[in-house]
This record gives structure tokens, C-alpha cells and sequence, in this order.
């Protein structure tokens, strides 16, 4: 006979017994106020229970590793961040050579560069990283004050501030430069970024923003080098931006009036990486003739090969 259950009881339809007690492994329940037949609980029964729990116990063990186990893994490739420590571990060892065999050796000239700077040169090259001018020219700390970005331009000086200009700003009238050196290079990204342009076209913001300041070089370069492969073209263009970029240093009232006192020269430079040569070559200084014509003349070529 089926029974039925209230979905509320109260405690006196629903009560165990708060006498009810494990005596002689008897156990007398009520439910609903009605007694049932007292149930005998042989001690095999709960013998039989406990080998049931345990069984259980043993199962729920089992499931659980077998869920957390991981199958064997085999060597696994460097993940980036192992490859970025690996880098910088190779960086530490460079950084305690450079510590032992150099500035612990001239100890002295280091002590000297704390208290101040007074290099000879000022250079503007390119952010490249196969034209690093510190390795190429051989200078030590203190030598050069040098600033890098894509295709070494300088700016004119009506273009407004940019880092370039404020680093220039700072050599020539805080640190008294002697020399202002610009040193392009071959395989040059930014040039060809520079002749691949066409006017009005979309390009990347940033980039064509800076590289349109060698506008004029590019616009020179297709006048007399029309006919020549592209390859050809950026290799002219490379050298005449360093040219155009002479001449901009000019527009720089602070820089002309020292150079016009003979208190600061402007040479340019071309690394050609590939075959491991170096032009280099001095602007010849004519005046305000120069800066109105837009020509320009050289002196002092040499060729480093």
C-alpha cells in the first residue's frame, strides 16, 4: 500500500524517536505517530554495509585520479617568454664582459664621463638595426651623441619640433658639437617606403608622416633617375636624402650661424652593408646661396672599402 507524503510536517507528524538507539542492534522508528515493527540489524548486515562504503570509497578514488591523471608529455618546444629569458641571459653575459674588459679596465674615463659629456660629434643615423653607428665607426662612450630614426632625415626647421630637431637643439647649443655627421645607409626601409609612396594614397600614419619629410629627395631622384629600376632608384635616393638632409640642418638658425663662424661642420656618410664599404663627405659651406637655390656642394670625399 503506497504512502502518501504531506509537503509539510509538522513535528509531531513526522518524528523520530528521540529515544530511538542503537540497543542490541534494535532500532525503533515512529513515522506519523505509528510505531513499526521493531528491525534486527545482524551484525553481518552491517558488515556487509561497511564492505559496500568502502567499495564506494575505493571508486569515487579510483575516478578521481583517473579524471586528474595527465598522460605523459614529451619534451616541449621554448615557449616565447623561455626564449625572451634565454635573450636576456645571453644579454647579462655581454653586459659582464663589457663590465670586466672594459669599464673596470678604464675605470678612470668612466669616472669622468659621471661628472659630464663632451663628445666631438653629433650622429643622425637610421633606426635600423644591421647599421648600428657606435659598431660601424668604432666610437667609445662619450664620443658621439647619437640620435636614430627611420632613414635618418632631419627634419626642416619650419616642420616644428620633433625629437630629432630637440636632440639636435641640445648638441649643438649645450654640448658645442664640432661636427654634425649623417649617416644613411643601403637596403633602406624607409626610403623605399619613401619612393614606393604615391601622393594621396593610404598608407601607414606615422610612417608616411615622417618619411614625407624627404619628399624633396625622392622628388630629385625621380627627375634624374626615372629610368633606372626601383632598386636602383631608392639606392640613389638613399644617398641623396642624406644630402637633402645636410642642407636642412641649415634652415636651423643655431646650426648655420655656427658653421657660417667655422665653429661646426655638416658631413654626410652611406654604409653599404652588403659589401661592407663607407663613403663619407663634408658639406661644403656657401652661404645663403645655397639655402635659396636649393643646391649644394661637397668637399673632402673619401671612399672606405
Amino acid at each position: 500500500m503506497a504512502i502518501s507524503v504531506p509537503t509539510s510536517v509538522s513535528k509531531e507528524s513526522f518524528l523520530f524517536n528521540s529515544k530511538n538507539s542503537l540497543k542490541n542492534n534494535t532500532q525503533v522508528v515512529q513515522i506519523y505517530g505509528s510505531q513499526l515493527k521493531p528491525v534486527k540489524f545482524e551484525d553481518s548486515h552491517f558488515k556487509h554495509l561497511g564492505l559496500i562504503k568502502r567499495n564506494l570509497r575505493l571508486e569515487a578514488s579510483r575516478d578521481s585520479v583517473a579524471s586528474t591523471r595527465v598522460a605523459p608529455v614529451k619534451e616541449m618546444e621554448k615557449k616565447p617568454n623561455d626564449q625572451t629569458l634565454d635573450l636576456f641571459n645571453d644579454m647579462r653575459e655581454k653586459f659582464l664582459s663589457f663590465k670586466r674588459f672594459k669599464y673596470l679596465e678604464k675605470s678612470d674615463h668612466y669616472q669622468k664621463l659621471a661628472n659630464g659629456q663632451a663628445p666631438k660629434f653629433m650622429v643622425i643615423a637610421c633606426a635600423d638595426s644591421r647599421v648600428c653607428p657606435t659598431s660601424i665607426l668604432g666610437f667609445e662612450p662619450g664620443e658621439a651623441f647619437v640620435v636614430r630614426n627611420v632613414a635618418n632625415l632631419v627634419p626642416p626647421f619650419e616642420n616644428g619640433p620633433t625629437e630629432t630637431n630637440a636632440a639636435l637643439e641640445f648638441a649643438v647649443n649645450a654640448l658645442k658639437v664640432e661636427n654634425l655627421f649623417v649617416v644613411g645607409h643601403s637596403c633602406c626601409g624607409g626610403i623605399r617606403a619613401l619612393m614606393s609612396m604615391q601622393d594621396g594614397a593610404h598608407s601607414s600614419v606615422f610612417i608616411k608622416d615622417w618619411v614625407i619629410n624627404g619628399k624633396q629627395a625622392r622628388t630629385s631622384t625621380n627627375a634624374v633617375a626615372a629610368n633606372l629600376s626601383f632598386e636602383q632608384q631608392c639606392r640613389h635616393c638613399e644617398k641623396e636624402s642624406v644630402n637633402h638632409s645636410l642642407m636642412n640642418l641649415l634652415s636651423y638658425p643655431w646650426v648655420e650661424e655656427r658653421v657660417r663662424n667655422g665653429l661646426l661642420s655638416i658631413h654626410g656618410g652611406y654604409y653599404d652593408f652588403v659589401n661592407c664599404t663607407f663613403e663619407k663627405w663634408t658639406l661644403d659651406y656657401k652661404g645663403n646661396s645655397a639655402e635659396e637655390d636649393g643646391k649644394y656642394a661637397i668637399k673632402d670625399r673619401v671612399f672606405w672599402s
